[in-house]
């Protein structure tokens, strides 16, 4: 893929799955693998029709999910929020979109030209 081209997908992991109340918190991990596990068999990004690299950000206990084909998962080694924001920066003039509802992480990413939308994009 031309990763230049291609619109870059950043989730929010911890914040996409807590937007759910079905039980989540007696397994963080489990709830990750299962959203890396949706979003791998998700055809791209409603209102994006190019090409689109999935990154998939864990932290906390959900830390060590796997990739998969499809998702590229990346184990936060502090704060998620900041290892969001370094990815952003390191796509600088690249399209970005971080799938999160946190006000401050969408502040930040913001205000280095990513966009932002909220967990629904992503869940059914």
């Amino acid at each position: 893929m031309d990763e230049d081209n291609s619109l870059l997908l950043v989730v929010d992991a911890a914040n996409v799955v807590g937007s759910v109340p079905d039980g989540w918190w007696r397994d963080r991990r489990g709830a990750a693998e299962r959203l890396r596990d949706r979003l791998a068999k998700a055809d791209g990004v409603p209102g994006h029709d190019g090409p689109v690299e999935v990154v998939l950000v864990v932290e906390g206990a959900a830390r060590g999910v796997e990739s998969v084909p499809g998702v590229r998962v990346e184990s936060a080694p502090g704060s998620g929020d900041d290892h969001i924001v370094a990815l952003v920066e390191q796509a600088a003039g690249r399209p970005v979109l971080v799938v999160t509802a946190d006000r401050e992480l969408r502040r930040r990413v913001r205000r280095l030209g990513a966009d932002v939308t909220g967990p629904r994009t992503v869940l059914p």
